[in-house]
């Protein structure tokens, strides 16, 4: 006898009070009361794990300094690392975005977060340059389905009126990630000797399978979007995702081209500044390990109220306007840190914040935009293949401004994420809007 409460109903996008009357799901947590208990605890698994996702993939490039003198490596082969990290993430992603379409949602996620993990910890003890280059790419395979998985498990479990501020503050769990990498880089290099060092960081990779054990025991998949998806034969299909539409029928495969394009930018402009910018700091601009820590500190905290300020604009706004908006932003910014002369520390540091503010806030509406964009027994395989899919081919970004950064500089070099930005503002041209649209 199956144990799961009855479906709760998702709240309409068309339901709204009488004027003047307050309901529950007004204010400035009514998007949390908003989830139930059930969707809270969905909510704080996401949260979770991709926050330690975060954590887990910027133990590298904090550690990349360390690294290169370590194995003796040039730019481009530091770069080489965040790129096979993501081109292996998108085959990663869309496997798990395909086992979430049919084995449920945190049955995917545990996979996921278990995977990253156990491959993080591995590059800890890898003896050279070529073993932490495979243990790395392993470990985008976990990294590369648990935003997608955990993503869906929220949307799903969210009402369109407030889904884009959900799915904003999942995505800021990102900065706290960062921020946590952050403070733990700074304690153990001021601490331990840098040849040890960058291990003791992967090794602190270990922390999400604690998180592993209470997914198992607390959260569950929303049980209107099980219905669904178990009652589809075709769920989970790779085919139905690059189906053309046919005699009047309407296909997705326009939508997984353009969103393919979209993540592209997005994620080739915001890689190029994740990957790159420690190292600008410390290498070009000559900053201490404490220092850098700080400078980074502006960045991230700028980072994390751009993912819950994006949540709030993607909701009033909508998807593609929000987008629209923060990738001219991005691209304005980028061009400005990449270009701040040397002596001028003060302005490096308060431009940190605008930069970490708008290169996140672009990312609040991804969530929920792509959830929106594929149906329910599709929804795990559309979002996994498109989100990862750019982050592929995203990740030839990082890598080019690493072989540009030996002429350029990596301060000139990190310009060419600006172009990532352009090529997203181009994919929402195709795209339709999507605020306000209920999922099962």
């Amino acid at each position: 006898m199956s144990t799961t409460p009855p479906p709760r109903p998702g709240p309409s996008a068309d339901v709204r009070p009488a004027r003047g009357e307050r309901t529950d799901e007004d204010g400035a947590f009514g998007w949390l009361r908003a989830l139930g208990p059930r969707g809270r605890r969905a909510f704080a698994g996401a949260f979770g794990g991709y926050a330690l996702d975060s954590y887990d993939y910027f133990t590298l490039p904090l550690s990349m300094v360390a690294l290169a003198a370590y194995f003796g490596l040039d730019s481009g082969q530091t770069g080489l690392f965040t790129t096979v990290t993501l081109v292996v993430s998108a085959v990663g992603g869309a496997v798990a975005g395909v086992v979430a379409d049919r084995v449920g949602r945190v049955r995917a996620l545990m996979i996921t977060v278990t995977t990253y993990a156990v491959f993080t910890v591995a590059c800890g003890f890898a003896p050279t340059y070529e073993t932490l280059l495979v243990f790395r790419a392993l470990q985008g395979l976990g990294f590369g389905g648990e935003w997608a998985v955990g993503a869906i498990l929220v949307a799903e479990y969210a009402g369109a009126r407030h889904r884009g501020r959900t799915l904003g503050a999942v995505q800021s769990s990102w900065a706290v990630g960062w921020g946590l990498a952050a403070v733990v880089y700074t304690l153990v290099f001021s601490f331990v000797d840098e040849d040890l060092a960058w291990r003791v960081m992967f090794w602190t990779g270990a922390l999400p399978a604690l998180l592993v054990v209470w997914l198992r025991r607390r959260v569950h998949d929303a049980p209107t979007a099980t219905a669904a998806r178990e009652q589809e034969p075709g769920r989970g299909s790779f085919a139905a995702v690059f189906r053309p539409g046919r005699d009047g029928v309407p296909g997705l495969l326009r939508t997984t081209l353009l969103a393919s394009l979209l993540s592209t930018g997005v994620q080739g402009g915001y890689y190029t500044l994740a990957t790159w910018v420690p190292t600008y700091l410390k290498s070009e601009r000559g900053l201490s390990v404490v220092d850098t820590g700080g400078y980074l500190a502006f960045l991230i905290s700028g980072a994390f109220l751009g993912y819950l300020t994006g949540g709030v604009l993607t909701d009033r706004l909508g998807r593609r306007n929000n987008i629209w908006l923060f990738a001219l932003l991005s691209a304005l910014c980028i061009l400005a840190y990449g270009n701040i002369p040397h002596g001028a520390d003060t302005l490096l540091l308060v431009l940190g914040f605008p930069l970490g503010f708008c290169m996140s806030a672009i990312f609040s509406g991804f969530g929920s935009y792509l959830s929106e964009l594929y149906p329910t027994a599709v929804r795990g395989t559309g979002q996994g293949f498109t989100y990862n899919t750019g982050r592929a081919v995203g990740a030839v970004f990082p890598t080019v401004v690493g072989f540009l950064a030996d002429s350029w500089g990596v301060g000139g070099a990190l310009v060419f994420g600006a172009i990532g930005y352009g090529i997203a503002a181009l994919a929402l041209l195709g795209l339709p809007e999507t605020r306000g649209r209920e999922l099962a």
